[in-house]
């Protein structure tokens, strides 16, 4: 049975990679993107996730030409960094509302449908400074640590329904703006991962295929690092 993807902010990046490999395996995929060119395949709703019904909207819609959703990989996400002592509130906070709590608002409405079909499959994609901390993102660290918590709370709520709820932690992964660090940068950044090399996009893209497919119906609640060793033991 082909089934509906919604994979947020596959526009670019990650997402991108993530809803290319959906399609590769013969889902239909849709996304809930801000603007700009989506890939061969991908069908697109525009909404800001910090807007409840603007989301609502963008299911609503996307739903009516495919389906109900059955899998929601979360992946949309911004980053507002800066010193501590120097964030603003207006930087705290509004990533906390995209990357939590526009989560939030994307997995409740998700979850109204695959409660329906009694089968989900929800993958937030979380990152290795959720778990490690990193200096200059208190605000964006948190907004991911919190995603394990959230993850597992939906895995109590719901796991009896055929509805898992997983956690992908990325570490340094090859994109636009790991491209633009400068060469000392990289190599410092490298020296700490054990694998001594940045991660690509295809390689969380596998993981969220994996965490969606019928081979990982036993695991939920769980965080699979795709970091080169970077976060292990965390």
């Amino acid at each position: 049975m082909t089934r509906h993807v919604v994979v947020t902010g596959a526009n670019r990046g990650i997402g991108r990679a993530i809803a290319e490999a959906f399609v590769a395996a013969g889902d239909t995929v849709s996304t809930i993107y801000r603007g700009g060119d989506l890939p061969e395949g991908v069908d697109g709703a525009i909404a800001d996730i910090s807007d409840t019904d603007a989301v609502n909207a963008a299911f609503d819609e996307l739903e009516a030409k495919h389906g109900r959703v059955r899998v929601l990989i979360a992946n949309a996400g911004i980053t507002r960094d800066g010193l501590l002592m120097r964030m603003s509130d207006e930087d705290f906070e509004a990533v906390i509302d995209v990357n939590l709590t526009g989560t939030f608002r994307t997995v409740r409405r998700a979850v109204q449908s695959m409660m329906r079909e009694k089968y989900g499959r929800i993958v937030l994609v979380g990152s290795v400074v959720g778990l490690l901390g990193n200096p200059g993102q208190v605000n964006y660290s948190a907004s991911k640590s919190a995603l394990v918590g959230m993850a597992r709370s939906i895995t109590r709520e719901v796991g009896s329904r055929g509805i898992t709820a997983n956690v992908i932690a990325p570490g340094f992964i090859e994109t636009a703006m790991t491209a633009e660090l400068g060469e000392d940068l990289v190599a410092q950044y490298k020296a700490n991962i054990p694998a001594r090399r940045f991660g690509s996009t295809d390689e969380v893209a596998n993981a969220a295929v994996f965490l969606a497919s019928d081979a990982a119906g036993y695991i939920s609640g769980a965080v699979l690092p795709v970091d080169g060793g970077l976060g292990m033991g965390h």
